[in-house]
């Protein structure tokens, strides 16, 4: 009895002790288990909730562009797309290989989609086709039973209903690069775009709006089973109205035909851009959906540069364009009256160097008037040799050449004002009279966009500081239209010379013109793009004919004017790359344009046709 007491004895202290550390266990367990679920519970719940819950984008809509009469510029269209879940296609290759059956995926498409698939998860869709056209997308619908993993969408695309009359100012849109692709969530959605060039890109912030979202449940492997409420929708895009005004823009692209060529119209009183053309141009419409290498090649390729927007990026000598701004810098200094005369016989001798004037046989006594009406360069070669390149680069900064004015458009080039300072800079080098002589007719290394020609001529014809403007959203003060730091006297003596360009005598004059038409006023200019020999010369009388010339050799054209001359409202510059002789290819299309532009923006007091 007594063993079985002391076994007992032992069981019951071992039983206790077991209960014991059962109890603790337990309550160890108990207080984790209240730890987790009563004082962590919100925490885990979220981390279980973002296990469970995954946050999918809404592409937004894009805003729209439109000119000043509310005429869409670049708009959103369906775009019928095929797109590709890795996941769910039995074999890549053979899937690939059926597709291409139905669409066209060349070689490159090919190998982008194949680097798409690689670089991100199998469960997220890889755009294969876009732009699709019904047939080609019913036909794919038929045959997706057939095709595990394709699937078909209807999402929004860009359209460019003006074509290459707009491309170079509103530019293009296009998949991010594939370096671009991760900076955004965004870029990774199936078939989204971004502005490229142009206003797309340079307002792909306004226009792109914001984001929506959706929650959507997923498994552990992150595929998406189904979506949550609640949604947030995405916010359109802002629009962008411009100052552009589209028929007069395809008027000018139709005017300008095959030509190399840039050409801005401008309303002299408010600054307003009314068209803005670079010819040739392209169809952006291509790059939407993928431009094939064999048409980007041949834009990269062709000589005439249809990439280019000559209207702001394209830089050429001023010619005889810029002879009023050095007239007035000679008139401001006192050097000249509009009285003073020089006679012109064709050269002029500086040490052992002879200039020559376009016009071989010279054109005889001239006043300054006179001078410009012709386009006399002995005359600016005499005023060159007293006055000082500074002087010049002085007053034609001041009417807009060798500087920007930050429109908003891609690729607005500087030109060139060559002063002192600037050759010993750049060039380490001292300045020497002969260069202020070549600058004084617009050669040389002076250098000027289209656009600043059609700033420097507004401001000539209304003596104030009109600056201009493409984005019409955008508010401007005063100082904007602020009086030009210039001699009224002088200022209208130099309107006069403008006027006798167009009249009797002029280098611009049209004797086809009715008397009744609208009074211009106007400069021609034509700038060498190589030196011409005095053999050259002689060989052909004093005149070289363009026509006869490789393309790119031959001399630009160029011309500035505005109208009407009693109250100016519009103003143009023309610059035909390689087009030949101011007076003769850009004169009469400039004129062509400004009374198209007068037929819809008339001056005061006049009747509209």
């Amino acid at each position: 009895m007594a063993r079985e007491g002391l076994r007992y004895q032992t069981y019951s202290r071992r039983a206790l002790l077991l209960a014991g550390l059962q109890g603790i266990v337990l309550g160890a367990l108990g207080l984790r288990l209240y730890y987790l679920s009563i004082v962590n519970g919100e925490k885990y719940r979220l981390r279980a909730d973002k296990n469970r819950i995954s946050i999918r984008l809404i592409a937004p809509e894009r805003g729209e562009i439109y000119d000043r009469n509310g005429e869409k510029l670049a708009t959103n269209t369906q775009d019928l797309r095929a797109l590709l879940v890795p996941e769910q296609a039995d074999q890549l290759e053979p899937t690939l290989a059926k597709v291409q059956q139905i669409i066209d995926l060349n070689d490159r498409r090919l190998s982008r989609i194949r680097r798409r698939i690689s670089r991100q998860r199998k469960f997220v869709p890889v755009t294969l086709a876009q732009g699709l056209d019904w047939e080609t997308f019913s036909r794919l619908n038929v045959e997706i039973p057939q095709l595990p993993g394709v699937m078909t969408d209807a999402g929004l695309s860009r359209l460019y209903p003006g074509g290459e009359s707009i491309a170079h100012l509103v530019g293009y849109m296009a998949s991010p690069d594939e370096e671009d692709v991760y900076k955004s969530p965004l870029y990774q959605l199936p078939g989204f775009k971004i502005g490229k060039q142009g206003l797309e890109r340079r307002y792909e912030a306004l226009l792109r709006g914001a984001s929506g979202t959706r929650r959507v449940e997923v498994n552990a492997v992150g595929r998406e089973i189904r979506e949550l409420p609640p949604r947030e929708e995405s916010i359109r895009g802002n629009d962008l109205h411009l100052t552009l005004d589209m028929p007069l823009q395809q008027y000018v692209m139709q005017e300008l035909g095959e030509e190399a060529a840039g050409v801005v119209v401008m309303d002299i009183a408010s600054g307003d851009i009314l068209a803005m053309a670079s010819s040739p141009g392209y169809d952006p419409n291509e790059f939407t959906n993928g431009i094939s290498n064999a048409n980007w090649q041949a834009l990269l390729k062709d000589p005439r540069t249809p990439l280019l927007n000559k209207s702001v990026s394209g830089q050429y000598p001023p010619g005889s364009t810029i002879k009023m701004v050095v007239a007035l810098a000679a008139l401001e200094q006192g050097l000249i009256t509009p009285d003073t005369t020089y006679y012109c016989n064709g050269k002029h001798r500086l040490g052992d160097h002879t200039f020559h004037c376009w016009q071989n046989r010279g054109h005889g006594k001239l006043n300054m008037l006179e001078a410009i009406a012709k386009s006399c360069d002995v005359y600016f070669y005499e005023i060159a040799e007293k006055l000082d390149i500074d002087l010049i680069a002085d007053m034609a900064s001041r009417f807009g050449l060798g500087t920007t004015f930050d429109m908003g458009v891609d690729g607005e080039k500087e030109g060139l004002l060559p002063t002192r300072e600037w050759k010993r800079i750049f060039q380490q080098q001292s300045w020497q009279l002969g260069e202020t002589l070549n600058v004084a007719i617009g050669q040389g290394a002076m250098l000027a966009t289209p656009l600043q020609l059609a700033v420097m001529t507004a401001r000539l014809a209304s003596g104030q500081q009109t600056t201009p403007r493409i984005v019409a959203d955008i508010d401007r003060d005063e100082s904007f239209f602020a009086p030009l730091d210039v001699n009224p006297f002088h200022l209208e003596t130099v309107q006069r010379t403008m006027e006798m360009v167009m009249e009797e005598g002029g280098t611009a004059h049209d004797y086809a013109r009715r008397k009744s038409a609208t009074k211009q006023a106007g400069k021609t200019g034509t700038a060498q793009v190589r030196r011409i020999s005095l053999a050259e010369r002689q060989a052909e009388g004093g005149v070289l004919d363009n026509d006869e010339l490789p393309w790119a050799s031959r001399d630009h054209a160029l011309f500035v004017g505005y109208a009407p001359v009693e109250a100016p409202k519009v103003a143009v510059s023309v610059v035909v790359q390689h087009g030949g002789g101011g007076s003769s290819v850009a004169a009469p299309l400039a004129r062509r344009i400004m009374d198209k532009a007068l037929e819809t923006y008339p001056a005061e007091g006049e009747v509209q046709a």
